[in-house]
């Protein structure tokens, strides 16, 4: 055989090769970092700030005249019919509870796993969670019908009637594990906080300096308080690390455990879990390479972050690329005529253009990643993103919708066209997303200070032992 000869300076484009950048660029130190996050928030509010503040503000409150209008008026006004009892409202519930994961992914399970590179972008990513699960619980709850009967309806307590929910519906697991996932994802963001919030108000006066005093819980950074906030935060990381399994596929368990054809089948609890870290990792990705940008600390997030996400992201496509072609086989080898038709009214029926949207926004779009010369190129990157947020809401559309249209009596099929009222209740929730995103940004250190710090000193070790 021939020898291969390679020049000295050609870079090997592969999957396993690393953007050549430190976790924390420049010449890194303590002060540097205190000084980038604390002038986020100590700083007075940009006027591009206020102007993105108002512009989503004025989306969100859209949210809540529909959302009001729907109360007064009757659930009729969304574009639900017989047979798609199912359509948006349970799409967008399942496509926020999915943006959701990827924060408790990088806080738990990457630091069980001991991965330095989540440090910087951790505290945003759990934040997301939490936004996205507040919207996500808007859908279910409004889909009653009547929300101001909720808790009488989901909640399990015992009355004078002695009556008690289903627990053998996989729609009251949801409860459970909606609401569980939803709190530990609250405590395990508080208590990575403290730390950060006692810094702050060790540097603010006034009413600040009180009220960051009263958040921060007296925190004074004493070997006691570091001992007791080292195992609280292991225990709600190992809460935390099944719960990113098992909510995503209790959700799963909604469709599958039903009889119709395209929901019926056992592969959906990983491919939900997967396609839920896939579209949680597009939403940070997107929403973190403008904050870098606009914040100017692309010296704490730096390409090293946006290359490892990345390659998550490119991993999950390529499971739920496995999981499409996995169904389709199984509907063509299984041999069941209703099964069979299901998958072919998908790429062939009146909904086809969702179908091959879901399957070139989720498998084709994110190839390029496989080339460290795009997971470098912040620009690509994002309309990348771009792709995978509408891609994975396609994916959930057209397994409830498209699934739902043409059911076993062909004189009751018929096709989904969403209203306005859909459509502006959607549009209302990405604007709560979005100014719960940006009161974060301004308010609350939006970078783990002393995590980003510990990856610091554990360079510095390292240096010294070489």
């Amino acid at each position: 055989m021939a020898d291969i000869a390679i020049k000295p300076n050609t870079q090997i484009d592969l999957l396993n090769t690393t953007i050549d950048q430190p976790l924390v660029a420049g010449e890194p130190s303590y002060h540097m970092v205190t000084e980038s996050v604390c002038r986020i928030v100590e700083d007075k509010p940009t006027k591009l700030w206020f102007a993105l503040l108002a512009v989503t503000s004025s989306v969100m409150m859209v949210l809540f005249v529909m959302l009001g209008y729907l109360v007064a008026t009757g659930i009729g006004v969304w574009g639900n019919n017989i047979p798609v009892a199912w359509a948006w409202d349970i799409t967008n519930f399942v496509w926020w509870i999915g943006i959701g994961h990827a924060g408790t992914l990088i806080s738990a399970i990457l630091f069980l796993l001991r991965q330095r590179w989540r440090t910087a972008i951790n505290r945003a990513a759990e934040a997301m969670t939490l936004f996205a699960v507040a919207c996500a619980a808007i859908y279910p709850v409004f889909h009653t019908g009547r929300p101001w009967r909720a808790v009488y309806w989901l909640l399990p307590y015992p009355n004078t009637m002695q009556m008690w929910l289903n627990f053998r519906s996989p729609l009251e697991w949801d409860v459970f594990a909606v609401s569980t996932y939803g709190t530990v994802s609250l405590l395990f963001w508080y208590v990575g906080l403290l730390p950060d919030l006692a810094t702050i108000r060790d540097r603010a006066t006034g009413l600040r300096k009180q009220i960051y005093g009263f958040f921060s819980l007296g925190w004074r950074g004493s070997a006691h308080h570091w001992k007791h906030y080292e195992l609280a935060y292991m225990v709600l990381a190992g809460l935390s690390t099944p719960l990113v399994l098992s909510v995503h596929s209790i959700v799963s368990f909604d469709f599958a455990v039903s009889i119709l054809p395209g929901w019926h089948t056992t592969i959906f609890p990983p491919y939900f879990v997967a396609g839920a870290v896939f579209s949680g990792f597009g939403m940070v990705l997107t929403l973190l390479i403008i904050t870098r940008k606009a914040l100017n600390i692309e010296h704490l997030i730096t390409l090293k972050h946006i290359d490892y996400m990345c390659k998550v992201m490119l991993a999950t496509s390529m499971i739920v690329g496995y999981s499409y072609a996995t169904e389709y086989f199984i509907a063509w080898y299984g041999a069941v005529n209703g099964e069979q038709f299901a998958f072919f009214n998908r790429l062939t029926g009146p909904f086809w253009w969702a179908t091959w949207s879901m399957i070139f926004c989720n498998v084709v779009a994110p190839l390029p990643l496989w080339w460290a010369s795009v997971r470098s190129n912040i620009a690509v990157v994002f309309v990348i993103t771009i792709f995978v947020n509408i891609g994975m809401w396609f994916e959930r559309f057209v397994i409830i919708s498209i699934s739902l249209h043409r059911d076993f009596l062909p004189s009751s099929w018929d096709y989904f066209r969403p209203t306005y009222v859909d459509v502006l209740t959607y549009i209302g929730s990405i604007g709560l997303f979005l100014t719960l995103y940006l009161m974060f940004i301004k308010f609350v250190p939006m970078i783990a200070i002393a995590e980003v710090k510990g990856a610091i000193a554990q360079d510095i070790e390292k240096g010294a032992h070489h």
